[in-house]
């Protein structure tokens, strides 16, 4: 399956596990393949750019295969504005990003916006939404098959109000891989908004060292894949920023 990931212009991580890493925004999406499902994890900025991913994993998938489920690690828009381009596809967020998706559409909108996405293309996404079908309060495990279990976490506040990571344990020889969402971030320093919780954030980094171990592969929501020591460092840099231990 390896020229397959390459020829969608994706990054093979480990043998069923891929990521994708997005323009103007970095956002980076992932893709986990089992025997009878497939996990996509983020769905872009735009309808566009989400109905971009949908392609780009059937050509990975190959055949009449499709994404089956799809995990949003937390509420902003360049992670889950393309939602709606997964019709009929299982959508997985953490406890209370309903209520942001509910309640807060037109402040997605207009932060899409404000970072210059294209205003038609934000209101119709915006307009589109879509809900999660499941809210993860803990844990919740996924069977892709073939072996392939996948666990979603939420281990937030922290980032966002509502963080969910994502676990791959390591299959047909390969290391586990996390995908860390905005907790974790390498192309620049972690971004804090008006819905973050920081004095939290240290913690749920805490949890995701925890979550994936020293030998795991981090993937960040923006930059190159990272380890359990970067991590650690970033941990330390925001309990300092926010004072906190």
């Amino acid at each position: 399956m390896t020229p397959a990931w390459e020829a969608a212009g994706w990054e093979r991580l480990v043998p069923r596990v891929g990521r994708v890493r997005l323009p103007v925004w970095d956002c980076t999406a992932g893709l986990v393949v089992g025997d009878d499902a497939a996990l996509m994890i983020e769905a872009g900025s735009s309808l566009a750019e989400g109905a971009a991913l949908r392609t780009q994993a059937r050509r990975i998938l190959g055949g009449d295969r499709r994404v089956t489920h799809l995990a949003l690690t937390h509420p902003h828009f360049d992670h889950v504005l393309g939602a709606a381009a997964f019709a009929g596809v299982e959508v997985y967020g953490a406890v209370g990003i309903d209520t942001v998706f509910a309640k807060g559409r037109d402040e997605l909108r207009a932060d899409a916006v404000r970072h210059g996405l294209d205003p038609d293309a934000a209101a119709e996404a915006a307009d589109l939404l879509v809900r999660p079908h499941h809210l993860v309060c803990g844990e919740w495990t996924l069977d892709l098959g073939g072996g392939v279990q996948v666990l979603l976490a939420n281990i937030g506040p922290g980032h966002s109000g509502h963080d969910l990571a994502v676990l791959v344990p390591g299959t047909d020889g390969g290391r586990e891989v996390v995908f860390c969402g905005d907790l974790v971030e390498e192309s620049g320093d972690p971004q804090a908004g008006p819905d973050a919780a920081p004095t939290h954030w240290p913690a749920a980094l805490d949890r995701l060292l925890d979550l994936g171990g020293e030998e795991a592969l981090y993937v960040p929501g923006h930059g190159a894949t990272v380890d359990a020591a970067f991590v650690r460092t970033q941990r330390a840099t925001l309990a300092t920023r926010f004072g906190v231990s």
